[in-house]
């Protein structure tokens, strides 16, 4: 039997609706009070996935034709619950699996964030992960009184700096600290707790945090960066990264190799580093044919795409035709990159908006459907040819696939050794190093 590249499975997801339109018999309006996501976790771990990633966000959709509409209607953006205090919730009933939530930098001082997540860590057992977002809506900014966010090189010379202090924050708790000393009568050792006099551009802070120090010391540290600036950020802060597809295969290996050599360059392992690609997965039960989607299903799509989009680029596409290829003037207030990705497949392609939008369509032009057994042949071969670290399987809107994605594409790809029939580690940062 060929020996396969060994590699991570993390599920991404939201504190959200989680399959909707449903069909009665799901989660539609069911998941507030964390009861879904505890069961996620639990069938999650069981299958040996790393870690469960939440994306995040703090508004209402309505930079697509000025209006909520869309966004309420098929609950893209909202309504959505904040997944930090469900990750002790859904570490109650698991003793392993990650748990990663997403919060911003730019919204959150750093002192308050640095001892949310500490404490999160601790009641995880040391399962906590924190996607590091700049934030890339205006409504957002508006929600916290600030007319407009700075440009995103700004964001991210702040969020370098977020990052750094509260990384001395986690540090002003030495190892050891607490010492629970009956025969001298001391709880903690103060000469392992420091103030840490922080003074850079955008922050500053005297310390100490006056939490414990939490059992990894700080959470993992997880980002997006597509950009040449985003890049560099994740390259020097991040233990995961979270690529796309973008490309294919060729696009994939060069973004993968691109993370690592430039994080080399700042000093660090690149192997500490796990590039996991966002992957949607289509998986068909032995015997059925592919579910054929109506007309309705493939609009509340279009919709939901367009609506995802217009919040995270800034731009307002109801404002183009959406049936000639991509028009070049379109500017970006939000994901820059992925702008210029679309305009590029306009340019060349000829792909419209409404083509780059629809159901089925893809930049990355890669196809993970079929039965268990092929999905997994499928990711097997190209993460063979990535040569790492793993994938991202696209949780939202998927939960009806769980069951042949945990028992069937699951088992597959561990028949053949790809991924782990175990846990070696118990904090999440051991897990991800496992291997």
């Amino acid at each position: 039997m060929m020996a396969h590249t060994k590699f991570h499975l993390g599920y991404f997801t939201k504190f959200g609706a989680t399959s909707w339109p449903g069909d009665g018999k799901e989660f539609g309006s069911q998941w507030a009070d964390g009861s879904y996501h505890k069961e996620l976790a639990k069938m999650l771990e069981a299958a040996k996935f790393d870690f469960i990633l939440f994306e995040d966000s703090v508004i209402v959709g309505d930079r697509y034709g000025g209006s909520m509409e869309l966004d309420l209607k098929n609950a893209t953006l909202s309504p959505k619950l904040d997944p930090i205090p469900l990750l002790p919730v859904m570490a109650q009933d698991t003793s392993h699996i990650g748990l990663i939530a997403t919060a911003s930098t730019t919204f959150y001082p750093p002192y308050l964030l640095a001892r949310l997540l500490s404490t999160v860590d601790s009641l995880t057992g040391g399962r906590a992960g924190w996607n590091m977002v700049t934030s890339s809506e205006k409504n957002a900014a508006m929600n916290f009184g600030m007319d407009k966010l700075l440009p995103p090189t700004e964001r991210y010379d702040m969020a370098d700096e977020f990052v750094e202090l509260t990384k001395k924050l986690w540090d002003s708790w030495e190892e050891g600290a607490l010492v629970a000393n009956t025969d001298t009568g001391v709880y903690v050792d103060h000469t392992k707790v420091h103030t840490i006099n922080f003074e850079g551009k955008h922050f500053r802070s005297r310390g100490p945090l006056n939490t414990l120090r939490s059992p990894q010391g700080y959470p993992v540290l997880c980002q997006a960066g597509a950009s040449e600036r985003g890049r560099e950020f994740s390259s020097k802060n991040a233990e995961v990264v979270l690529g796309m597809m973008t490309g294919g295969v060729k696009g994939m290996k060069a973004y993968r190799e691109d993370i690592r050599n430039r994080a080399e360059k700042q000093g660090r392992n690149p192997d500490d580093i796990k590039v996991v690609f966002l992957t949607p997965v289509n998986i068909l039960p032995e015997g059925e044919e592919p579910h054929e989607m109506t007309e309705a299903e493939k609009q509340a799509s279009f919709e939901h795409n367009i609506v995802m989009a217009s919040s995270s680029l800034d731009v307002d596409f109801s404002q183009y035709d959406l049936d000639v290829p991509v028009p070049q003037d379109i500017v970006a207030g939000g994901h820059t990159s992925a702008l210029d990705h679309m305009k590029k497949l306009g340019r060349e392609e000829g792909k419209s908006i409404r083509d780059l939008f629809s159901a089925g369509q893809g930049a990355s032009g890669m196809d993970f459907s079929g039965t268990p057994q092929q999905v997994a042949e499928k990711m097997m071969a190209v993460m063979d040819e990535v040569g790492g670290d793993g994938f991202l399987i696209e949780g939202s809107g998927y939960n009806r696939q769980l069951p042949e994605l945990v028992n069937g594409v699951i088992p597959a790809l561990q028949k053949a050794g790809a991924v782990r029939t175990e846990y070696k580690g118990t904090t999440l940062r051991e897990i991800l190093r496992e291997f």
